[in-house]
């Protein structure tokens, strides 16, 4: 051992855990190494739109009431779309969440009579009642908005000869879920997002494209909005926040679209003229300018997490070896036990309320029971080292986040110290699992 695990050992992990994850990190260096390039890249993105945008001190003030002429506000949503390479952007704290900011996109974009379509199979759950696909008040399909799935094909890819025959004269908006929600296939490039948007623009050019981008921000060098998206949504809580964000959302695109989405939010006649920035436009600000090396810290956790399961026989997607376009780890652990005990381990890793024990419980949007682990500085924030799953078949646990490495480094182990402690993986296993590793490498 080394003077490292010392502190490992203070926080509850054996010599075996953290020897396992010592060898595992080590093979991944030169990976980690290309997500640092890809983050420096990003960093300098970012960096080059505050500049262009002369984003100054005043900016970081804010206002209240009405909000009219908010510099900082105005200014901000002029640096997103700079980054993001759109006509305009709306980034607010009145956004609550990303499925708000999901359900604004829509609902402020497509009228009675229009058609929804996925293109990429079942969105993710708490978007099933803002659609109607599950029967729920206020939602687009009591507004007469109809819905159109084409699944994936069983190796994830595109139904293209489905998809030719859903798009019809009614269909009026296509989304596009880019991360894996609680599902266990592959997330989409913005490669392959761009290869879709042009086959459904090449049989409907006037269609609005619309990829929730939640959990993709910055893991690439490009975003689907530079592969024809007209809308790019997402949260600040998670990758664009860079853990500072208290609250909010985004939308990127298109300047039509971006203008009916403010007057939704707002009202008709009042669009992106109101709505105070309240004290948040300095936390929006800097946790964009973090949002590439946090993200990139995050996305070392996801391989090291994907590493550390396979190498002990469970099934991940990603896996070990895969190209990575979000922050989300899938593991599948075929019961109940296993999801709970990782998320237990999550939250014993937490800097805050580590000291509290997840359990399933009925959470609003979704038709099962679910399990989140967050001790986060941010109520909710999945950019921080967080967990959770839905306790139904196939029982597989989501991971992501991270503000740091370090930080997804020890929640990893925790989680797997978790299942050794409860007796779901043996000790001995762990070993053996270190050991094939070292055989491989020499």
């Amino acid at each position: 051992m080394n003077i490292g695990y010392d502190m490992y050992r203070t926080l509850g992990i054996s010599g075996e855990v953290y020897a396992y994850g010592e060898a595992v990190a080590e093979m991944l260096q030169s990976r980690f190494t290309e997500i640092d390039a890809t983050a420096e890249y990003n960093q300098l993105k970012v960096l080059k739109g505050m500049q262009d945008q002369q984003v100054s001190e005043a900016c970081l003030l804010g206002t209240t009431g009405y909000g009219y002429n908010d510099l900082g506000r105005d200014t901000l949503e002029r640096v997103y779309a700079s980054v993001f390479h759109t006509q305009d952007a709306l980034v607010r704290p009145q956004i609550t969440c990303g499925t708000h900011a999901l359900a604004l996109a829509l609902m402020s974009n497509l009228r009675p009579g229009d058609e929804l379509l996925s293109p990429v199979g079942k969105p993710y759950d708490t978007l099933e009642e803002v659609i109607g696909i599950r029967p729920s008040r206020g939602s687009l399909a009591e507004y007469g908005v109809s819905y159109a799935q084409v699944d994936l094909l069983p190796d994830g890819g595109f139904d293209y000869d489905n998809i030719r025959r859903a798009i019809g004269e009614r269909t009026r908006l296509v989304t596009i879920q880019r991360s894996k929600g609680y599902q266990t296939r592959p997330t989409l490039s913005v490669a392959r997002i761009g290869e879709l948007i042009a086959f459904i623009k090449g049989i409907k050019p006037d269609v609005i494209c619309m990829v929730d981008n939640c959990y993709g921000e910055f893991v690439e060098t490009v975003e689907p909005s530079d592969v024809g998206a007209d809308m790019v949504v997402g949260s600040l809580i998670k990758n664009p926040g860079g853990g500072l964000a208290p609250i909010g959302g985004y939308i990127a695109g298109r300047r039509d679209c971006v203008e009916n989405a403010a007057y939704r939010l707002t009202s008709p006649g009042l669009g992106k003229e109101v709505g105070a920035s309240l004290g948040t436009l300095k936390d929006f600000y800097q946790g964009f300018f973090l949002a590439p090396t946090v993200t990139a810290g995050a996305l070392k956790g996801a391989i090291f997490a994907a590493n550390i399961y396979e190498g002990l026989g469970y099934k991940v997607v990603p896996d070990g070896r895969q190209s990575r376009h979000d922050i989300i780890q899938a593991v599948t652990f075929g019961s109940p036990e296993g999801v709970i005990a990782f998320c237990q381990g999550i939250q014993a890793a937490a800097p805050v309320d580590s000291h509290v024990t997840p359990e399933p419980w009925d959470m609003p949007g979704y038709d099962a029971q679910v399990i989140m682990a967050a001790g986060a500085f941010v109520s909710g924030s999945s950019i921080e080292l967080s967990a959770d799953g839905p306790i139904k078949p196939p029982y597989a646990v989501y991971f992501q986040g991270g503000l740091t490495w370090q930080h997804a480094k020890f929640g990893i182990l925790r989680s797997l110290q978790s299942l050794v402690d409860k007796g779901l993986v043996k000790t001995e296993d762990v070993a053996k699992a270190r050991e094939k590793l070292k055989k491989s490498l020499s």
